[in-house]
């Protein structure tokens, strides 16, 4: 098994997921990260660069060039092995899966083999040291499932099973596509959400993370980003991809909420505020 990257947490980070192939979001964050000043080497991206998108392959090369930290998500691994499908686990014939096969579909004929090979290379976990040796792991479902799905109203104590797992003192996480932070116990856990796709929460805004840490603790912020949604839209509406993600990036609604627990389906279409949470070291 290859060494664990391990992040020095020696000034902010910025953390976002799910790029999704959409180039418009991900030149929005990476030009927001050079904004805020934060180096590459404090940026991580918490997989799923390939998705929904129009551009697979510019979205990927973008990426690749900037340098940042990019864990291995689904659609990483399974683009890599040559894989059939995006490997969510969506049950057969839901609405997920059958959107699903089209845009995998996309990707799949637009990415390089020398891509592939980037994808295959990633790592399934990162680690974040922070400055009192305390260490979260960046993750992109579950510890052992790449591909599980770990929302908000998820239990105390699955959270606390998943963490306990990695041997660290919390999560950063991604997969789920709807930002959240939440205490469990003395440990924290975090997801970013993602940029590629809104939060299903009626507005066409993405969602990315930064954490500072101070000498009493640290600080996570989960702040929205505006980028050229449209633009996004629009090309995907050229590259024939399925129209109910295509009209998501304006309207903000998800075309399907099959993998939600009930409490976020109650939620669907409300709008999230930014969230900021301190995490004291002692």
């Amino acid at each position: 098994m290859p060494e664990t990257v391990v992040i020095a947490a020696d000034g902010p980070l910025l953390v976002f997921g799910g790029p999704y192939s959409n180039l418009q979001a991900t030149q929005a964050m990476l030009a927001e990260a050079a904004r805020r000043g934060i180096p590459a080497r404090r940026v991580i991206c918490t997989g799923d660069v390939v998705a929904y998108g129009a551009d697979p392959g510019a979205c990927t090369d973008l990426v690749m060039a900037s340098g940042i930290h990019v864990l291995m998500g689904n659609c990483e691994e399974n683009l890599a092995a040559g894989a059939r499908d995006c490997g969510c686990g969506f049950d057969d014939g839901t609405a997920c899966d059958l959107l699903s096969r089209a845009w995998y579909a996309h990707a799949d004929r637009h990415v390089t083999q020398a891509q592939r090979a980037w994808m295959g290379a990633r790592p399934r976990r990162l680690e974040v040291a922070l400055p009192d040796g305390r260490r979260l792991a960046v993750l992109h479902g579950g510890s052992q499932a790449i591909s599980r799905f770990l929302f908000a109203s998820t239990s105390e104590a699955v959270l606390a099973e998943e963490i306990a797992a990695t041997g660290c003192d919390g999560v950063i996480a991604g997969h789920c596509g709807i930002p959240f932070a939440r205490r469990v116990g003395r440990a924290l856990w975090l997801n970013a959400g993602a940029i590629g796709m809104p939060a299903d929460d009626g507005t066409p805004r993405a969602w990315f993370a930064v954490l500072s840490p101070a000498a009493t603790g640290l600080r996570a912020e989960i702040l929205p980003l505006s980028y050229d949604h449209d633009a996004a839209a629009a090309a995907m509406r050229a590259a024939r991809l399925p129209e109910g993600y295509a009209a998501a990036l304006s309207s903000g609604h998800w075309p399907s909420g099959d993998v939600l627990p009930p409490t976020e389906q109650a939620r669907r279409g409300t709008p999230l505020a930014p969230v900021s949470i301190d995490w004291p070291f002692g």
